[in-house]
């Protein structure tokens, strides 16, 4: 996928860009067809005016009658193909007209003499002026011809005035398309949008292909505007004789159509053939080498379910995939071997770790009772130093005692504990006039390393209370704060007066991690929070 999508980007790029330099190459030859036309019709134009001006001046210069001159215009109009009437008029006031076609009359010559006469001459296109002169067409009994004026302003001039009327279908040979004019249509029209001569379309359309709008837009040479039938065309345009005359060529979309499968094509194909190489070599990715690894993959996943799993090794692998499953089956029987060897050893510390606090709880239970035997041969303060010595051994022993109750290390239940250290308080340290008790409503658990200083902590504060304080009744109470909080309290019958603790009770407090909520004061010896195992 790293290597085909840059050249698929770049396919893209260079079909894009080929698609656009062939669309830009189409308009430009579209607007130099319009041109090429265009030129055509002026050097026609220019041709037939110097046909008139030397038939004109000779007819002028010529002193014979009006049947002379008709008898050599008749003679000039039928040697020229589509020369259908001129007329001439020299300095002399005569006049010369002639026609081919019975419709038109010597008034309707004069006429359209008159009226060609009457508007401004065209622009010089290039070279020497060589009279004034009119490009436009006029239509006469029903026909349409082009015409081409001109007239000598200085009087000294023997030809004042020529007219001649030609053919439309005269400029076929100038609008000849060739090979290249399949779908393209020309015409010769008039700033009004008549048209004058047409080339590749019938009389049922021969305006239809037109644009809509009559007049060309300035500054354009190629546009695209709605057609007089309604579909959009592209049309190319360019002046022949100002102000009146345009060469107007319309073109249909096959070549457009053309550059757009070309670049349809010169997309698709490569992308395709990319696509194609994708998928095989991603198959053939897959079929020998993914495939393999997605065994070794499972074989390493299941190995938590299942210890004896192996990777397959098979003869059609690939050698690197090969090398890489044998070194998996090695690094996993080493590594059960090296877990055998673990497992073993874990088990010998294990047994040590038991029989090692086996020993200690022993130990205490023996210490604790060589205090109980002890504090026999006492009275008075010795009896209850023994006595509160006595008390806080069992709190270590019965720590490991409910640690180790399943033969392994495990948190000790804070109520069970308590409980135990509460009869123990009451069978060492209590008075006959005294009473201890405990509400304990909660089953959270704490490790030995903090259930021992808790249960310190309630020796501690009850040993200094009933000591002090003759006849009280203490209660010890625990009770769940929230999901991972315990409150311990202790609380007596009566109010007592505060004593100030030993040092080693702050040290207690930061073993366990408890913080105090309430300070003694009153009833309450205090109340401590502390968060358990959850």
């Amino acid at each position: 996928m790293a290597i085909a999508l840059p050249i698929a980007c770049l396919t893209a790029l260079a079909a894009l860009t080929t698609y656009r330099t062939v669309i830009a190459a189409i308009e430009v030859s579209q607007a130099r067809a319009a041109d090429g036309f265009a030129v055509r019709t002026r050097v026609w134009y220019r041709g037939a005016l110097r046909s008139l001006l030397a038939t004109g001046t000779v007819i002028a210069s010529t002193s014979g009658g009006d049947a002379d001159c008709a008898v050599s215009g008749r003679a000039l109009l039928q040697q020229v193909q589509g020369y259908r009437a001129f007329h001439v008029l020299t300095n002399a006031g005569r006049a010369c007209a002639v026609s081919l076609d019975p419709g038109l009359t010597v008034a309707d010559l004069v006429a359209a003499s008159a009226r060609l006469k009457s508007l401004p001459p065209v622009k010089v296109w290039g070279g020497a002026e060589l009279a004034q002169i009119r490009y436009d067409y006029v239509t006469l009994a029903e026909r349409r011809y082009l015409a081409i004026y001109t007239r000598n302003p200085d009087p000294a001039t023997v030809l004042q005035e020529a007219l001649l009327l030609v053919d439309p279908q005269l400029l076929d040979q100038v609008f000849d398309l060739g090979e290249a004019g399949e779908g393209m249509k020309v015409a010769l029209i008039s700033s009004g949008g008549t048209v004058v001569t047409s080339r590749n379309s019938t009389k049922s359309d021969e305006d239809a292909w037109l644009p809509r709008e009559e007049v060309v837009p300035p500054g354009q040479i190629r546009w695209e505007a709605p057609s007089r039938t309604g579909g959009m065309r592209t049309y190319a345009a360019q002046l022949v004789a100002e102000p009146d005359l345009y060469v107007i060529a319309s073109f249909d979309e096959a070549p457009a159509r053309a550059a757009r499968v070309q670049f349809l094509v010169l997309l698709f194909a490569p992308l395709l053939t990319l696509l194609l190489l994708c998928i095989v070599y991603l198959r053939a990715i897959d079929r020998h080498c993914v495939v393999w690894l997605r065994g070794i993959e499972a074989t390493a996943r299941a190995r938590s379910t299942h210890p004896n799993a192996r990777a397959v090794i098979a003869e059609d692998m690939p050698a690197d995939i090969r090398s890489v499953a044998e070194a998996f089956n090695t690094m996993v029987d080493e590594q059960e071997v090296r877990q055998r060897r673990l497992q073993t050893a874990l088990d010998d510390n294990r047994f040590l770790v038991r029989e090692l606090h086996h020993r200690v709880k022993n130990s205490l239970q023996v210490v604790q009772s060589y205090i109980g035997l002890t504090k026999r041969d006492y009275r008075d303060e010795a009896r209850l130093a023994l006595a509160d010595a006595e008390c806080r051994v069992h709190v270590l022993s019965a720590a490991y005692r409910f640690t180790l109750a399943d033969g392994e290390m495990q948190p000790v239940r804070v109520d069970l504990f308590i409980e135990d250290v509460v009869a123990m308080i009451d069978n060492l340290i209590r008075r006959r006039d005294q009473w201890v008790s405990s509400r304990l409503e909660t089953e959270a658990t704490l490790s030995v390393d903090r259930i021992i200083p808790l249960g310190f902590l309630v020796v501690d504060v009850a040993s200094r209370m009933l000591r002090t304080t003759p006849g009280v009744s203490l209660t010890i109470i625990v009770r769940d704060v929230d999901a991972s909080t315990i409150a311990i309290t202790l609380e007596a019958d009566r109010e007592i007066a505060p004593s100030e603790p030993p040092k080693i009770f702050a040290g207690l407090v930061a073993q366990i991690e408890a913080v105090q909520v309430e300070p003694a004061e009153g009833r309450r010896l205090g109340s401590w929070h502390v968060r358990h195992n959850v």
